[in-house]
């Protein structure tokens, strides 16, 4: 069984970073691809950025191109999510997910493994 733990989040002004971490422990080899979500109060959960080990595809949503970079140490078996320029409309709570999908992918349908979330909140 694998369990996903988020840490990282914050209270930060706009324009400011935090990093995110989403630490893995079980049998992590048979998860391929690691996504980060984000849901805003009386929002839909949306797909942030993902990571794949299979081929090492990445995937960023169009909001967080050039400002967000996710990456992956295995040794440590721990995804990261370097959150710069940071803006209001990225307060949310933040949850990573594992897959056995090989390859980029943020349907949530394929994600079966959830953390428990972080809160980013961002000030103006």
């Amino acid at each position: 069984q694998v369990r996903l733990v988020e840490s990282g989040g914050g209270l930060v002004q706009a324009g400011g970073s935090l990093r995110l971490s989403c630490a893995a422990s079980g049998f992590t080899s048979v998860y391929s691809t690691i996504g980060w979500f984000r849901q805003a109060p009386g929002k839909e959960r949306e797909g942030v950025s993902c990571i794949s080990s299979s081929d090492g595809s990445t995937y960023y949503a169009d909001s967080v191109k050039g400002r967000f970079t996710i990456s992956r140490d295995n040794a440590k078996n721990t995804v990261y999510l370097q959150m710069n320029n940071l803006k209001p409309e990225d307060t949310a709570v933040y949850y990573c997910a594992a897959t056995r999908f090989r390859g980029a992918t943020m349907d949530t349908r394929n994600f079966g493994v959830w953390g428990q979330g972080t809160q980013v909140t961002v000030s103006s």
